[in-house]
């Protein structure tokens, strides 16, 4: 017997050691492979994981943020979104000589508001992102979104990400907040961009709406901060289209191929004129309606059905992805 009871207090030692080890780390938001894995099974872990909780999601969140934006790709896509205004607002002002000459816009051609950019370069931020929403912001969401499970499947890390205490269901959300903040950044770095590049080459001042009333400098900006606002709520459809595709391959490349893919698709469905019955369902349809903001009084009717539509995509697919990821086998 004297023997033996040596043998079982050092048989706890292990036990104690890992769980610790668990602990820590939830509450560092760190999950080491070894500490992690015990702590599902661990009896005396339980607890202090399931205390740590808070602290981890916010760590795991603080870290796909961070992760996300170091990323060369995303850099790369960011710098080409900030890169549009500066285009536009030097083509206008070569174009016009920056004093609305007779080829200063007035011809209508172009994406809206370009031709007010030489009386007011707040309307640049305008331009910009009615340029910048049909292709440039989809397109980078769409990558995004993409690369966010099956990135991490295809790079043979998601199974390390599902230990204790992440759960499947956390680690959709934080990935689908992660997605959103990007939305928020791109919208901004086009607006930002295209704010500073029309106070550089532009006159500033009070601005004349879309129905002919004239609002000042100060009003046009908190328009402009709104209308950036409604145009990154309109991408979350997107980004929960593409996370919920994500789910369905282990293939980075092919979930952002096919987001990207499904983007191009609903906008030429939405420039047929013989789908219009379907076309008010597409997640493109109404993106423009952000135009109605330099109105005066605003008509909110189309920014409420975008609105609307969004959140309905985001309810549907983001439901789909969550059904998809906590039933999917995850063996790499």
């Amino acid at each position: 017997m004297s023997r033996a009871e040596p043998t079982a207090k050092t048989a706890k030692t292990p036990t104690t050691a890992t769980t610790a080890t668990a602990v820590e780390a939830a509450t560092t938001g760190q999950a080491g492979p070894t500490g992690t894995a015990t702590a599902a099974t661990a009896p005396g872990g339980t607890g202090g994981v399931r205390a740590a909780r808070p602290l981890w999601t916010l760590g795991l969140l603080r870290s796909e943020l961070v992760t996300t934006f170091r990323r060369w790709r995303t850099l790369a896509l960011l710098a080409v979104l900030a890169a549009v205004p500066v285009l536009v607002g030097v083509a206008v002002r070569i174009e016009t000589g920056g004093d609305g000459g007779p080829h200063g816009g007035g011809g209508g051609e172009g994406p809206a508001f370009i031709a007010q950019i030489t009386n007011n370069g707040l309307f640049l931020v305008f331009t910009a992102l009615a340029a910048t929403l049909p292709v440039f912001l989809p397109l980078a969401v769409g990558v995004v979104a993409g690369d966010t499970i099956a990135g991490e499947a295809s790079a043979g890390t998601l199974r390390y990400l599902l230990v204790a205490p992440a759960g499947r269901t956390r680690l959709l959300l934080t990935k689908y907040a992660t997605v959103t903040a990007f939305c928020l950044a791109a919208t901004f770095v086009v607006a930002v961009s295209a704010l500073v590049v029309g106070a550089l080459l532009f006159p500033l001042g009070d601005l004349t709406t879309i129905s002919g009333t004239r609002i000042g400098f100060g009003e046009g900006l908190a328009r402009a901060l709104l209308i950036a606002l409604v145009v990154a709520a309109s991408l979350l459809g997107l980004a929960a289209l593409g996370l919920f595709v994500s789910t369905l391959t282990n293939s980075g490349v092919a979930a952002m191929a096919t987001t990207v893919g499904l983007v191009i698709t609903a906008q030429i469905l939405d420039q047929i004129p013989q789908l219009h019955a379907i076309q008010p369902y597409l997640f493109p349809h109404y993106w423009l309606s952000f135009a109605d903001l330099m109105r005066e009084p605003v008509y909110w009717d189309g920014l409420v059905k975008n609105l609307e539509l969004q959140a309905l995509y985001a309810a549907v697919f983001g439901s789909a992805a969550w059904a998809r990821f906590t039933t999917k086998d995850i063996t790499a």
